[in-house]
Formats: C-alpha cells, structure tokens, sequence
C-alpha cells in the first residue's frame, strides 16, 4: 500500500472529517500539520498541491486529492470494502451527496462560521451565523425523528461530513440543547470503532 499523508490543521473541521475517516477505515496516515497562522498553505509548494490554499489535502502514493468531501469520496472509493460508506444505489448515493451539500452549505455557513469568528477570530457576522447554525440543526433534528443516521440504516460518509462542526458547535456560542436527536446522533457517531475526537477550543459556550 502506498504511503498516506494528510497535511490538515488540528482545530480544523474540514481536516478532522478526514482523519476520522481514515481512523474508521483503519488506514495508516502520515498526519501533516500545516501552520495556518504563518500562511504555510500559501506557499508555492502547499499551493502545487491544492491550488486553492485550504486544508485538508491527501496525498495517496502519486494521487494528491483536495476538498475534504472529495477526500472522503474518494476514501470510499478505494478503500471502503464493505461498500457502505458511500452506496452504490443511484438513490441512496444521491442522499449522501445531499448531506455532502449541506456540510459544505449551511454546516459551514452556520456553525463552522460561528466557531471561526470565537476561535480565530474571523471577520465574519457572528450573529447571523449562529441563526444560520440554529436553522440547519433544527432541520436536522427533525430528518433525525426516527433515523439512527442521515441517510439509511447505517451510517455513510454524510455523518463523517457533518459531524465535526456541529459537535463543537458550542464553541461558536451555538447551544445544542434544543437538540435532543441532533446530540443522539451525535453520540452515535462517537460510539463508532476508529472513532477519534477532534481537538477542543475553550471557546464561546465551551469556555
């Protein structure tokens, strides 16, 4: 097997995505850290990797894969044996694709964004990511009625996606405690072999 490098931020959503994944697949991985502060992902070398100037990027033998949800297709893809992280159904593979959507759209937009203003310090409206952050946990604990997992009944690559950003979403000043199925969901996810936490921040509700 060729050898795996994550280059990834500690406190970054997007990298742990990754990193839980490859933890859940049992892939050994080269954890790069990246300084972010001293603008190392602005560096011709980082940027030959992933034009875009963001972690995470994957470097699996000659293939050098950026975008975290692209990483975790790709994970699957070549990885995943057992063929349930992203299913093969048309349809089913369409519904992880939607919740790939909303980690990438409202996820980010909401509670990733509320957590970067408290924990580095962004220029962004709090205010109105935290109402951002309440609107997609409030329709996500409403799909979660029910359901073990976003999609099906078991869990995909659309948890490992979404799971980073809201579990620290206190750290934004965003509360999860309207969200009963949210946070057993939450816990599920957890509970899942290979699982590893993401790095806290003593930030907004968490401080």
């Amino acid at each position: 097997m060729s050898t795996i490098r994550l280059y990834r931020h500690a406190l970054s959503g997007h990298s742990h995505r990754v990193e839980l994944f490859l933890s859940i697949l049992n892939l050994d991985a080269e954890l790069v850290d990246v300084d972010l502060l001293g603008g190392a992902h602005k560096q011709p070398e980082f940027l030959a990797m992933n034009r875009f100037g963001q972690v995470p990027v994957l470097e699996d033998g000659e293939t050098i894969v950026s975008d975290s949800n692209a990483i975790l297709v790709y994970l699957a893809n070549r990885y995943d044996v057992s063929n349930s992280w992203l299913p093969g159904d048309a349809a089913a593979a369409a519904a992880v694709q939607r919740f790939l959507s909303v980690a990438a759209g409202p996820v980010a937009s909401g509670p990733a964004s509320a957590r970067l203003v408290t924990v580095f310090g962004a220029g962004l409206d709090q205010q109105r990511a935290v109402e951002t952050a309440h609107g997609v946990l409030a329709t996500l604990d409403a799909h979660l009625d029910g359901r073990d997992w976003l999609v099906g009944a078991r869990p995909t690559i659309a948890d490992v996606a979404n799971y980073a950003y809201i579990a620290h979403a206190p750290e934004g000043e965003v509360d999860l405690s309207a969200y009963a199925n949210v946070r057993a969901w939450l816990r599920r996810v957890e509970n899942l072999p290979g699982f590893v936490p993401m790095q806290a921040t003593a930030a907004g509700l968490a401080a």
